[in-house]
């Protein structure tokens, strides 16, 4: 009996979106709307996707559309199958595409001085620039969105190429009738008590956060934020204190102000590329960003 692993399937991928965006809405016909085709083709797309794959994945009922047990297995390759073809895709172009990168950078970080570098030594180049969220740093780099971050530590680095650029002294945030407002600076212990706000990202929440501190003891639990901006408002608001890189905390809103910490490690301003990427553009962003990427460029 043959391998079931080496019967061909060629796989329409069409089909296969199909069949994901159903699995998506649970509903033929809010699926058909979604990708603006009528629902009886929709319906026999995904018939000759289950006819290909010779097992039925979807069933129909009375509240809608529910994913059989083949269904539920198959789901999962199918957004790999699709996440694959969308990066060889993005492969394709990059490599036919060699005079052009995009340079990715988060909240606080200035970027000009190395892209402009980099657009006067290669002016035949195409040199873009992009904003990213903090929490969307790696997946942008693997997935071809950017060719290179100009970010802070920490974030998941595997499969990346990361140099520390320079250090960023932390600083705390306070209203400006905050205790602690005014003094020339503050330690750990001065906001033992002091509630600061958590990430998603156990590992960057614990950095901002000073955990665990250094006399063990746990550090106040703080309010669930996903920007920077969130930091500010919490401030603001009087619900809780923040910690941010200087250079952050210099554009502040009028109603807060920023106090030095002391004793604590400073924030790691980084750029990051793809591990194995050996494009000429990427390279000379690298240098670039090393030779006139510093504080307060």
């Amino acid at each position: 009996m043959a391998d079931s692993q080496s019967i061909p399937v060629d796989l329409d991928l069409r089909l296969v979106r199909y069949f994901t965006v159903v699995a998506e809405h649970r509903h033929f016909g809010r699926a058909a709307e979604a990708l603006h085709i009528t629902q009886p083709s929709l319906s026999r797309q995904v018939q000759r996707l289950e006819r290909e794959l010779g097992a039925r994945l979807l069933d129909r009922t009375p509240q809608g559309t529910r994913l059989t047990e083949a269904g539920e297995a198959f789901l999962p390759e199918a957004k790999a199958l699709l996440r694959a073809a969308a990066q060889a895709a993005v492969r394709a172009r990059a490599a036919a595409q060699p005079h052009r990168m995009t340079v990715g950078f988060t909240s606080g970080i200035i970027v000009t001085p190395a892209v402009r570098a980099v657009r006067h030594r290669h002016p035949d180049a195409e040199v873009l620039t992009a904003h990213l969220n903090w929490d969307d740093v790696h997946h942008a780099l693997l997935e071809h969105r950017v060719d290179a971050v100009v970010t802070r530590l920490p974030f998941r680095t595997e499969r990346l190429r990361v140099t520390v650029l320079y250090d960023e002294p932390r600083v705390l945030i306070v209203p400006l009738d905050h205790r602690l407002a005014g003094k020339e600076a503050v330690t750990l212990d001065d906001i033992a008590d002091e509630r600061l706000p958590r990430t998603a990202d156990p590992v960057r929440s614990a950095f901002w956060r000073f955990e665990p501190r250094p006399d063990g003891r746990p550090a106040p639990d703080g309010p669930l934020i996903e920007a920077v901006e969130d930091k500010f408002e919490l401030v603001a608001a009087g619900e809780s204190l923040a910690v941010a890189a200087q250079s952050v905390g210099r554009v502040l809103r009028p109603d807060l102000t920023m106090v030095p910490l002391e004793g604590v490690e400073p924030s790691h301003v980084v750029v990051a590329t793809r591990a194995d990427d050996r494009n000429r553009l990427v390279t000379a962003f690298r240098k670039a960003a090393r030779d006139h990427l510093t504080p307060g460029a």
